[in-house]
């Protein structure tokens, strides 16, 4: 599920051979879920912004931020699914009628990735959290049970969430 950084070479020497200029574009916010609060709200919180690398008309990999002393720097850079699979949600979100701001909320929990359209468009999108009905659509690939692309308010997915990230007693355990 996690791609792998590409090694500084790896990547110079793709976008060398390329053909046309690259370029770092759709710039979205990475919010890490931490938690869920006893009254249901999400605690969340800015861990980057990711970039994705544009050769043509495909995007071939991204670069990720991260804030040092002197401000935001890139730290890393990778190819994977996500890639691909952010590009088709933000294409799937065009067709909604609601505006949304888009931002990426990652669960390290379940390993899972979603695009997270958010409803209020004017907000800060480095702070806040999810609301009830704010979109969330888990990029592929999505763990066991939970589909790929199929867009769910956070006051669906976020109980199933919840659910599996908190850990099951087992029988007779006092853990």
């Amino acid at each position: 599920m996690y791609a792998p950084p590409l090694s500084p070479r790896r990547l110079v020497n793709r976008l060398l051979g390329a053909q046309g200029p690259a370029t770092p574009e759709l710039p979205l916010p990475v919010h890490v879920l931490d938690r869920v609060t006893t009254e249901g709200v999400a605690a969340t919180r800015l861990a980057g912004w990711r970039f994705h690398i544009r050769l043509g008309d495909r995007a071939v990999a991204a670069a990720e931020t991260m804030l040092t002393p002197d401000g935001w720097a890139f730290s890393h850079f990778f190819e994977g699914p996500y890639v691909a699979s952010t590009e088709r949600a933000l294409r799937q979100a065009e067709s909604v009628p609601q505006s949304y701001q888009p931002r990426l909320l990652s669960v390290p929990e379940l390993y899972m990735l979603t695009l997270w359209l958010h409803g209020d468009c004017t907000a800060d999108a480095g702070t806040g959290h999810p609301a009830a009905t704010d979109l969330l659509v888990p990029l592929a690939p999505a763990p066991p049970g939970i589909a790929a692309h199929r867009p769910h308010r956070v006051a669906e997915l976020l109980p199933v969430l919840t659910h599996r990230v908190t850990p099951t007693r087992l029988l007779g355990s006092p853990a």
